[in-house]
């Protein structure tokens, strides 16, 4: 399988819906991995970004040779967007007993709704989520490719009142399981650097008007905006509306509004505005290096959907190769036990939770290149 940016571009628009190769072709001598993934919905432009970013990964093991001598096999099925669909789309995967691992999709509302599910399936389960309850629900099967939002509120606290020198917080999050606890997690760190909290917004996902918010916080004397927004189309309607309204006092966000998508429907709006980001171009050579086998690809920008799935199958394929085997407890302990990997998003150590990464990038909108500023890690 040879990528080119024609390929893949053509890929997210039309036909990444369909497997990358059909059932009735599989050969038996490949190693099946299932992803769930947006690939309808609102979120449908993200779930192309993740299929690439996996696509160059899988490229990139099977021409090293693969993994016990074997090809890697991708298999995918929409969540449309939805917790229902993501439930529908793991229990398909979940009932082909050749596929010995799987990607999840990188809403943490969605591998809630499918974690009793991932647990029946007792196989190794990579994913994005941030929520940092989801390692902590007694389920062993759950390893997480990003950065939990335990170490995102601590960062974007950190940097508005102690580089910016900020302390009088506007918060803005969905009421979904994401944006409900990075906010609060987000209050509570604010708080412990002597900050307060002004005014806090929380919104329904799918919103199409934030006037009402973007003007409590205009009345709020606010002097520093944080914000979780946990999809790409709400964050870029939010801050259009709020340019309009003239709301113009700093704004640290969580990943989301940095993504590429954001990026795309935002355009100017988001401008001069902050963010931590798991993802960053000029973070490491790694993370240079990915985005050098993106841009050969697609003419979207890499971001943290592309990265954490790219990560995820390399860790896997280590873990297989470490384990010798595709059992999958001897494999997700291999994974466990990995040290020092370093991937496009950072340097991955994995704890007894399942968590590999311990802290965020700071980076700036600078007229619509994002500017790697300084990566903030912790060791508790």
């Amino acid at each position: 399988m040879r990528l080119n940016r024609r390929s893949v571009n053509a890929g997210l628009v039309a036909t990444i819906a369909a497997p990358m190769l059909s059932r009735a072709a599989r050969a038996a001598d490949t190693l099946k991995i299932g992803m769930v993934l947006p690939l309808s919905g609102p979120a449908a432009a993200i779930g192309g970004y993740a299929l690439a970013g996996a696509k160059i990964a899988l490229e990139r093991v099977n021409k090293s040779g693969g993994v016990l001598g074997k090809q890697l096999e991708l298999v995918t099925e929409d969540d449309q967007t939805t917790n229902p669909g993501a439930v529908l789309a793991f229990s398909k995967l979940a009932s082909q007993p050749d596929i010995i691992a799987f990607l999840g999709p990188v809403r943490s509302t969605q591998t809630h709704a499918i974690a009793n599910d991932i647990l029946k399936a007792a196989k190794p389960y990579c994913f994005g989520g941030t929520d940092p309850a989801l390692t902590k629900l007694g389920n062993p099967w759950m390893v997480r490719f990003r950065p939990n939002d335990s170490y995102s509120a601590r960062v974007i606290a950190s940097y508005g009142v102690e580089t910016l020198g900020k302390k009088n917080w506007a918060l803005v999050h969905s009421t979904d399981a994401f944006g409900a606890s990075g906010n609060n997690l987000l209050a509570a760190a604010i708080g412990k650097l002597g900050g307060k909290v002004a005014t806090d917004q929380g919104y329904p996902n799918q919103s199409q008007d934030f006037t009402p918010v973007v003007l409590a916080i205009k009345s709020s004397g606010a002097d520093i905006m944080g914000s979780y927004f946990t999809y790409e189309n709400d964050q870029a309607i939010f801050a259009r509306q709020a340019k309009q309204l003239g709301l113009t006092i700093p704004w640290v966000g969580s990943p989301t509004t940095v993504a590429a998508a954001t990026l795309k429907l935002a355009g100017p709006a988001m401008w001069g505005t902050y963010a931590i980001a798991d993802y960053a171009t000029d973070s490491s050579p790694e993370a240079k290096e990915f985005a050098k086998l993106y841009a050969a690809v697609s003419s979207a920008p890499p971001d943290l959907q592309s990265a954490w799935p790219y990560d995820a199958i390399g860790v896997l394929a280590a873990g297989i190769k470490s384990a010798g085997s595709t059992d999958p407890e001897k494999v997700r302990d291999a994974m466990l036990a990995i040290k020092g990997y370093k991937g496009a998003e950072g340097e991955y150590n994995f704890d007894k939770f399942g968590d590999g990464l311990h802290g965020y990038n700071i980076v700036r909108n600078d007229k619509g290149t994002i500017v790697f500023d300084k990566h903030l890690e912790f060791t508790d």
